[in-house]
């Protein structure tokens, strides 16, 4: 068994591979699927297990490299790639991402969060493959660099190689040219007492939203998918957030005819967010995408790592709950938009947002969250 098939731009090694599928998979050298060790700990192999029988896809009867518990499908290479391509392509249907107004003279504007990590890649080539010569459709990657040592070089390389290979206009800015400040001095120093994704998290907002505008983005999109989003779900439920759960819908979960517009944000979407994350990592290892795999060395969010971890072990008792959890919580915030906008009991009564003092960015407050860290971090 080879654990490396999609890793380090999908081929790193043996540790980030496990990391990867949690509980659910790797990579044989023939291409086919079987259980690994997960991080809810070790699980018991049955004489069955070790020598499993050769899957067949359900399509066309070649070898299957997946099986999706949530429906039973036994998918192939090939028929994999089309179920996630099928699937990406209905959401982008159901959320009118592309404007039934544009034309060539007038596109609609897209920027693409591009990381070089296997969601966003597979994002930016499924969205050039479906749009990249229409007309009514310009779009543009945008690459982050935090100032990760080790990191973000290798995922870099992987952003350019796509773009090249896509002939995609890509732009890459870094904290350190912006914010004159590197995410490795930031964890060091750690002013705040916080999590490394808590500093980071509020910069790259800040650096999407600045270049989107600039760019005049009509859309900003981003590679989140059904784990990532199923996640986010939880931990708003259980914070018991009812007007997050509103915002959400309206921010990047309705379809685009549904929301509420607004002109202090450009709007996000997230054609991704009914993909489970191995699918996509298959993906990527199925069409040969120049891809960074490797976990960021400073992630440690631990209440969301606490929701993956229980996430990972409903879906593996109970296949399909990220599915259930998603399709629950996608008409609860449509509901709540809905309430908050028609100035019910709960009428929204944030407070409003004017312009940061300091940078000029959106806020409720005179100094904007980034630029009060900047101050914690310049005066560590």
């Amino acid at each position: 068994m080879r654990f490396g098939a999609v890793a380090g731009r999908l081929r790193c090694g043996a540790t980030e591979a496990v990391e990867l599928f949690t509980a659910e998979s790797a990579l044989d050298a023939d291409g086919s699927v079987t259980e690994t060790r997960s991080r809810l700990g070790p699980k018991r192999v049955s004489a069955r297990d070790r020598n499993p029988t050769p899957m067949e896809c359900d399509r066309c009867g070649d070898d299957a490299i997946h099986h999706a518990a949530y429906s039973g499908a036994h998918l192939c290479g090939d028929h994999l790639r089309r179920s996630v391509e099928k699937r990406v392509k209905r959401r982008v249907r159901e959320d009118t991402l592309l404007d039934p107004e544009a034309t060539p003279d007038d596109p609609d504007r897209w920027v693409i969060g591009l990381s070089g990590g296997k969601d966003s890649v597979a994002l930016t080539q499924i969205l050039d493959d479906v749009f990249g010569k229409d007309p009514r459709v310009e779009m543009l990657a945008l690459t982050i660099h935090e100032g990760i040592e080790g990191y973000r070089d290798e995922s870099l390389d992987a952003c350019v190689e796509l773009a090249e290979n896509l002939s995609l206009r890509h732009e890459v800015v870094s904290y350190e040219e912006e914010f004159d400040v590197q995410m490795d001095d930031v964890v060091e120093s750690d002013p705040e007492n916080m999590a490394a994704c808590a500093y980071c998290g509020v910069f790259r907002r800040d650096l999407l939203e600045t270049y989107a505008a600039e760019f005049d983005a009509d859309k900003l999109l981003t590679g989140h998918n059904l784990d990532d989003e199923a996640q986010t779900a939880m931990m708003n439920f259980l914070e018991g957030d009812v007007r997050q759960v509103a915002k959400h819908f309206d921010a990047s979960l309705g379809p685009f005819d549904e929301r509420e517009g607004t002109d202090e944000f450009v709007p996000r979407a997230k054609p991704l967010r009914d993909v489970p994350e191995k699918e996509i990592a298959l993906y990527c290892h199925v069409r040969d995408l120049p891809t960074h795999m490797a976990e960021c060395p400073h992630s440690s969010e631990a209440y969301r790592g606490e929701i993956q971890s229980t996430i990972h072990e409903l879906e593996e008792n109970h296949p399909g709950a990220r599915h259930s959890i998603m399709a629950g919580y996608e008409e609860l915030s449509a509901l709540a938009a809905e309430t908050y906008r028609e100035g019910g009991d709960a009428a929204d009564d944030s407070p409003d947002l004017g312009e940061c003092e300091r940078c000029g960015s959106k806020t409720s407050r005179d100094v904007c969250r980034k630029c009060r860290l900047l101050d914690s971090i310049e005066a560590a």
